[in-house]
């Protein structure tokens, strides 16, 4: 890896959804954009599907009657903006914690000549509000033992946070941990921590304008006609 552009070779392990490891020539930011449009594709019902029987809906209730709007986290799969989203939760990572996970963002999905880093779109903050949501304490002690760990791990080996190393040291640690399968025992659980926000900081980008230009992702316009994958496209996946 080139100072500029350190990529983190980062093949999920064989239980999760974002593995590409089996996928020879792939680069690890086209195999999240593979996944990120996958996403998009609605699912349709098997053919054999029984067809739900028609329920009554009770009445509509009277203007008097009608409940108080919920207050709640805006952004939803229909509208992804996540950036604009509110939660009714309060943060819980602290600062010197966001710093080291903006680092570790962007050394996931840092930037180059066609999008911004993730850092730049809001990742950072949209993992401390996912870890801090209610009912999420398992995720946040994750995270912050993770973010611990990178320090700790960076302290020990360059004698500096690992927000501050050199690209060539912050790669050095990520790939003792990028892919669980190959771990060592002592790293199991960063590699865990790794894996997890390595999902999530996909999901924050690629939820986000930015993410939708650098997928080619044009939104809700209707094509006359799909083609598909180009034949590059095909060929890198293996399917030409």
């Amino acid at each position: 890896m080139s100072d500029q552009r350190h990529e983190v070779s980062d093949s999920d392990s064989p239980d999760s959804a974002s593995s590409d490891s089996t996928t020879p020539g792939i680069a690890r930011r086209a195999a999240l954009k593979a996944m990120a449009a996958a996403a998009m594709v609605p699912m349709l019902p098997e053919p054999s599907a029984a067809v739900a029987a028609p329920t009554s809906r009770p009445p509509l209730p009277l203007l008097e009657q009608a409940p108080t709007p919920r207050k709640g986290p805006r952004g939803t799969p229909s509208d992804p903006v996540l950036q604009v989203a509110k939660a009714d939760w309060p943060n819980k990572l602290l600062a010197r914690e966001l710093v080291t996970l903006a680092a570790l963002c962007d050394m996931i999905i840092p930037a180059d000549a066609k999008s911004p880093a993730a850092s730049t779109v809001g990742a950072p903050a949209y993992i401390n509000e996912w870890a801090s949501r209610p009912g999420g304490d398992a995720s946040l002690v994750r995270v912050r033992g993770g973010l611990a760990w990178l320090d700790r791990e960076s302290q020990t080996r360059f004698r500096t946070r690992f927000h501050l190393a050199t690209p060539a040291q912050r790669t050095a640690i990520c790939d003792d941990i990028c892919y669980l399968p190959k771990a060592k025992p002592e790293h199991q659980f960063a590699a865990q921590f790794f894996d997890t926000i390595r999902d999530q900081t996909a999901t924050a980008f690629y939820t986000t304008p930015q993410g939708w230009k650098d997928l080619g992702y044009i939104g809700n316009v209707a094509l006359p006609k799909f083609e598909g994958p180009n034949a590059e496209i095909r060929r890198k996946l293996g399917l030409a």
